[in-house]
């Protein structure tokens, strides 16, 4: 422990250096307007994405962990991550629509950098798996403080800028106006007074660090709430099975995720950086020990719950990314259980918490090293989803009839349609709807889950003519959400100008209400945004509170509307 302390003690980050704020000022306001020049007013060019990723996420590496006594090794440092964001940046870009899951590589790039820097500042690059768990842990929570100190600086200065603007505006001085307007100085301003006040704060990491202790010590109240409430969610599942879970949600994965990272950070905020600053509250101790102990059966929940749904529906890139999450999240939760478990014996003096701190470092460095391997392109998940769909089809798995063919054609990418296109090749049933997928010029949906079909066919159209329901129900279909949670159709008229019927969400909070205009002789019904005639008002909105009886009727209203330029303007009133 000793040797923890004077590693965080002869951190040379923590010395004082008057030129930081000056230093970093200067450095991020002369990246910022290097970023201006490189974006190009945001233009998804390849090149100047890569350069952009590496002159924003370069320099603010190097800010957060410059200090004299190491500033080769934080501009080696820096460089090593502007090249790893800039080739991101650039794969992304450049993926065009050969890929479905772009989106995914940044994140996972983003979570590789965010993980590196404090693993950097503890020294894991000279002592590997002997770095020191308080350094780390220290490094985390300030440079998450002082980051986030930094921008809310920068947000007053741009509240004052603007303050000042408008003052000097009153006497007819517009020049603080005309700088605001012009993008290049919103870029240096930005980066210079985030510079300013991120080199302030971080002379400041002695005191910051003490402000941790505060904050760790007032989130770990919450620790208890979230144990008992645990015990008593897994007593429930455990009596009554997991049936219960899965239909009274939809969303039991990221719920359960959530649940598990809630834990995670209330178990840490119990245990700390070590057993002198850790909670000396018992039943602080003892309801971190329980959440520890509670992040695997979570964990192995949102793993079951989404095995389910690929048993049921396949593998796409999305749950491919979100199978990587759970591993991770069963990791912890392994790694947890195991730590808990071998110090039980010492519960309140502490044993199991050193195990605990231990097995953060190797799975933040775990975790760092497998994001950074999912970034690059190694791995290509629209291919691995594109074989595992046709694998269903041919083995029956999946009928024809409720085979996603759109998925394919724009979910996962250029393997996806190479897929697709095979399939049109075949003959029968198979290659006619894969070739009419390959005929789509955008985006339809796939087929509808079980209880959107159920609802769907559940909803009464006996008040519309059979030419007129069948288009409402092919509208509901196509907008499946519509209908999915309890709707009514209502017959609004039925004249020479074709059917206007409205669409009745019955189970949304407060009801929701869309307009179908079919015109005769048509053979789908159009949703109507905004309605003109006697109604003259948008209806994408929310609407008073109604039931499944309440009474639809179309009235003739009679207003006034303002008009430029002969087109109406804003809603009609009285």
């Amino acid at each position: 422990m000793t040797d923890e302390r004077s590693a965080v003690d002869d951190d040379a980050s923590l010395n004082e250096w008057p030129s930081r704020p000056w230093a970093l000022a200067l450095m991020l306001g002369l990246a910022a307007m290097l970023v201006h020049f490189a974006s190009d007013g945001g233009e998804q060019v390849p090149w100047r994405m890569a350069i952009t990723a590496a002159l924003v996420f370069g320099p603010l590496a190097c800010a957060v962990t410059l200090s004299p006594e190491r500033w080769k090794s934080s501009t080696l440092f820096a460089g090593g991550v502007a090249l790893v964001m800039a080739g991101i940046a650039w794969r992304a870009t450049s993926a065009g629509d050969r890929y479905a899951d772009e989106g995914f590589w940044v994140a996972a790039g983003l979570l590789a950098v965010t993980l590196s820097v404090p693993l950097f500042q503890a020294g894991f690059h000279r002592h590997r798996w002997a770095t020191s768990y308080k350094a780390t842990h220290f490094h985390v929570w300030t440079d998450a403080i002082t980051t986030a100190g930094a921008l809310a600086f920068v947000g007053l200065s741009w509240a004052l800028i603007a303050i000042l603007a408008e003052l000097f505006s009153a006497i007819r001085i517009e020049l603080l106006k005309d700088l605001i307007e012009e993008e290049i100085f919103g870029w240096v301003y930005s980066g210079v007074t985030f510079g300013a006040a991120l080199g302030v704060l971080r002379n400041q990491l002695k005191i910051i660090g003490t402000l941790q202790n505060v904050v760790l010590l007032v989130l770990s109240i919450l620790a208890l709430p979230l144990a008992v409430a645990l015990v008593l969610f897994l007593l429930a599942v455990a009596l009554s099975g997991l049936d219960v879970l899965w239909e009274a949600t939809r969303s039991a994965t990221p719920l359960l995720l959530a649940i598990a990272v809630g834990c995670f950070v209330l178990a840490n905020s119990v245990v700390r950086d070590d057993d002198e600053h850790a909670s000396h509250s018992r039943v602080l101790r003892v309801a971190g020990f329980v959440l520890a102990l509670g992040i695997l059966p979570l964990s192995v929940m949102a793993a079951l719950s989404m095995g389910t749904r690929i048993a049921q529906h396949g593998l796409s890139p999305e749950r491919l990314w979100a199978i990587v999450s759970i591993a991770v999240a069963v990791a912890y939760g392994v790694a947890y259980f195991v730590s808990a478990i071998r110090g039980w014996r010492t519960l309140l003096e502490g044993g199991w918490r050193e195990h605990l701190r231990q097995s953060n470092l190797h799975l933040a460095m775990l975790t760092c090293g497998i994001a950074l391997v999912l970034a690059m392109p190694i791995f290509n998940f629209g291919a691995i989803s594109a074989k595992n769909q046709i694998a269903r089809l041919d083995s029956g798995a999946v009928s024809v009839e409720d085979f996603d063919f759109n998925a394919l054609r724009w979910d996962f990418g250029e393997a996806g349609r190479d897929a697709l296109a095979d399939l049109a090749a075949r003959e029968g049933e198979v290659a006619k709807l894969a070739a009419e997928a390959q005929a789509m010029e955008s985006r339809g949906f796939g087929p509808l889950l079980p209880e959107q079909r159920d609802a769907i066919a559940g909803v009464d159209l006996s008040g519309f003519d059979e030419a007129a329901a069948t288009a409402i129900r092919a509208r509901l279909e196509e907008d499946a959400w519509l209908c999915q949670d309890g709707c009514r159709v209502a017959n609004l008229r039925e004249d020479a100008n074709g059917v206007l019927a409205v669409v009745l969400n019955t189970k949304e909070r407060g009801g929701s209400m869309r307009l179908l205009r079919v015109e005769p002789n048509a053979q789908r019904a159009i949703v109507l945004d905004v309605v003109q005639g006697e109604l003259g008002r948008s209806v994408a909105r929310e609407v008073p509170e109604f039931d499944g009886d309440a009474t639809v009727e179309l009235r003739p209203f009679t207003g006034q509307q303002v008009y430029i330029d002969g087109k109406p303007v804003g809603d009609p009133f009285k």
